[in-house]
């Protein structure tokens, strides 16, 4: 086993202050009042937002013992996450969870990391260093007025931290079982009086994973080396400028179900590496003006590039938004603005499949409002909004919200929401034709299963209704309940189409699925997070979410698995427990306890998952840690996803171990 070593200069007598904080401990009212921008595109408390809001800070991210995003998030409740293998997982809010869950937005810094290619998020590329990380915004629930169309069940927002807070030395080594080595290398500095930068490299190699029947693929899973810089610099005492870019390359591997031969037929489990390679680079803006309003200009650039036996995708992207936010009078807060995004890619035909065309240009408009009414100063609000776009696939789409939060006191908020949001279809909905796997008729004839995409899909819509409740019980407790319902209309369904004889490469016949929008359903539940100091040293945040689907064919449609599937890949029950100990002699003891339910469509039986962390401070520049994963269970299975044809493995107990060193 490797040690981790860290170690921070740092630049002022405020940071170093603030780094040898102790560890844990934000109080409740902290806690409630942090700022966040997700709802609305400007600051406001975290109590007085009108949406089921939890925030991971850099205190949680510290004490989770995670290395990537994806095991920050297990942490909120109703967030679904699964890990399918070693590089790949599964995550989303309130259902419709698979490998690219496409009703989930995510954004780094204010760029959308959501690829049209196949709908969803490349979990395995999005390696911010969590050192850099000031809070995670996560919203449950729709967020189309503010962020647009594919922001449905969910809006997951990375927030980096400003580049004067993270200034001097950052050195980072470390491994263990499963991440077996890793390491951050970081610099931040001064540009004259008014400017602050950063700049890091990033690596880390993590090992494979067994397969559903404990045997290890072999298949040197992944590994990521990054870099990437931040500027911030005021060019006014009313202009500020922020300008930052990251590049990438590594591999990664995986065991891919295709089909080998169609006469006879052979479907076949096969070892693949693909090669990673890509980078971004972001430009803001932002003017405040003497009455307090203030506008912000953003542009960025993003390319990625995929490259393996079965897959070849290049895809350029770039963004331009516009945003004002101003006050009218002393009652209304309007923050209004457009958006025009162009995404171009290459996708190159494999065995497995093909996109026709290979290569599409995208281009999505967009427009925003919405304003925030005082209704009773200090404690009634109503929120009102819409936004419009026009994407490549189904022309205009609309996401009005009205959302009105009362707080009666200053620690109590009551705030419902009604929503409306729109999923537009992805390349592999619309193009996509892929092989899924080859056999024999009951007469001896091979033939061909195929997905075949549908040029005229619909989106998928959501009206969405959502109730909450907001309580600061005194210094010691807080309790955030959200429920909901959500009906949906024009959700993905796959119909038969008619067989028909193939030449190529052999005579067969071909069976094909197509796309098409013939379901609609309904999902409820609710959200419950805590939090609760037992005493000064002792924190405990328990969480739970409630799932329940129901979902339905529309009348004469033939598909007979998607309802059922998408009900039962989805946990009904989760919980969690997180326990934050400050000990005597700078010993700090964190532990996360995770219960998920079965997922019955997959057969994965539930399973619970215990991190646990030892931190000891032994002088106020050098920490040390020690971190367990998955304690409980030698190996359990997460996720066995039937939506994707990349095998499953089996998440496996690990450590590893890591000292921090600060000066």
């Amino acid at each position: 086993m490797v040690l981790a070593a860290t170690a921070r200069v740092p630049r002022s007598i405020a940071q170093e202050s603030s780094a040898s904080r102790d560890l844990g401990d934000l109080s409740i009212e902290e806690l409630m009042n942090e700022s966040v921008t997700s709802v609305s595109k400007r600051e406001q408390k975290l109590s007085q937002a009108a949406a089921a809001l939890f925030v991971i800070n850099q205190e949680d991210i510290r004490r989770s013992g995670a290395l990537n995003i994806p095991d920050l998030l297990r942490m909120v409740p109703g967030l679904d996450v699964a890990q399918i293998n070693s590089n790949t997982w599964a995550i989303s809010a309130r259902g419709f969870n698979h490998q690219f869950s496409d009703k989930l937005l995510v954004l780094i810094d204010g760029r959308a990391v959501y690829t049209p290619t196949v709908g969803g998020v490349n979990w395995d590329t999005q390696d911010v260093p969590l050192e850099d990380i000031e809070r995670i915004e996560v919203i449950r629930g729709p967020g189309a007025t503010i962020w647009g169309a594919n922001a449905v069940n969910g809006v997951i927002n990375v927030i980096t931290r400003q580049a004067k807070d993270t200034q001097g030395v950052l050195a980072t080594a470390g491994g263990g079982t499963q991440d077996r080595a890793f390491g951050t290398a970081q610099y931040g500095g001064k540009i004259g009086e008014d400017a602050s930068y950063r700049v890091f490299t990033k690596y880390f190699d993590h090992s494979d994973l067994p397969d559903l029947t404990g045997r290890d693929v072999n298949d040197d899973a992944w590994h990521l080396l990054h870099g990437g810089f931040r500027v911030d610099g005021s060019l006014s005492g009313n202009d500020s400028l922020t300008a930052q870019g990251d590049i990438y390359s590594g591999s990664e591997g995986a065991v891919i179900e295709h089909v080998a031969a169609i006469s006879p037929p052979v479907n076949e489990s096969v070892q693949r590496r693909t090669d990673l390679s890509g980078g971004n680079i972001l430009g803001r803006w932002n003017h405040v003006l003497a009455n307090g309003s203030d506008t912000t200009v953003q542009v960025y650039f993003d390319r990625y590039l995929r490259l393996g036996p079965s897959t070849f995708e290049a895809r350029n992207t770039a963004d331009f938004d516009f945003q004002r936010h101003q006050r009218l009078g002393s009652r209304q807060d309007v923050v209004w603005g457009a958006g025009y995004r162009r995404s171009a890619d290459q996708i190159g035909g494999t065995i497995d499949g093909a996109f026709v065309p290979a290569d599409r240009t995208l281009q999505l408009f967009s427009a925003f409002v919405q304003d925030e009414i005082t209704l009773a100063p200090e404690r009634v609000f109503l929120t009102l909004g819409t936004k419009l776009e026009h994407n490549a696939f189904t022309g205009f789409e609309l996401g009005p919200s009205i959302r009105v939060s009362w707080t009666p006191s200053a620690r109590d908020t009551i705030w419902a929401a009604v929503a409306e949001a729109a999923r537009t279809p992805g390349r592999n909905e619309a193009n996509g034709d892929f092989n899924i796997a080859a056999f024999t008729l009951p007469d001896g004839t091979p033939a061909e299963v195929g997905l075949v995409g549908n040029p005229r899909q619909e989106a998928e819509h959501l009206l969405a209704t959502d109730l909450g409740y907001r309580v600061q019980a005194g210094s010691r407790v807080s309790v955030d309940l959200s429920m909901f319902y959500n009906r949906y209309r024009e959700l993905r369904t796959l119909e038969p189409g008619a067989p028909f004889l193939e030449t190529n490469p052999v005579p067969h016949v071909d069976i094909p699925l197509v796309f098409s929008n013939q379901m609609h359903g309904t999902t409820e539940g609710l959200e419950l997070s805590t939090h609760f100091k037992v005493t000064d040293r002792w924190t405990l945040s328990p969480g739970y979410a409630l799932l329940h689907m129901n979902l339905r064919t529309d009348p004469g449609s033939q598909d007979t698995i998607t309802a059922a599937n998408t009900e039962g890949s989805n946990p009904r029950h989760q919980a969690q427990l997180r326990s934050a100990v400050n000990l005597p002699h700078g010993l700090g003891w964190n532990t996360s306890l995770y219960f998920v339910d079965r997922l019955p469509a997959q057969q994965v039986p539930s399973y619970t998952r215990l991190d646990t962390q030892l931190i000891w401070r032994s002088t106020e520049r050098l920490e040390w840690s020690l971190v367990g994963q998955n304690l409980l269970q030698n190996l359990h299975v997460e996720s066995d996803d039937l939506v994707t044809s990349v095998q499953p493995t089996q998440v496996q107990r690990s450590v590893y171990a890591k000292f921090t060193w600060t000066y």
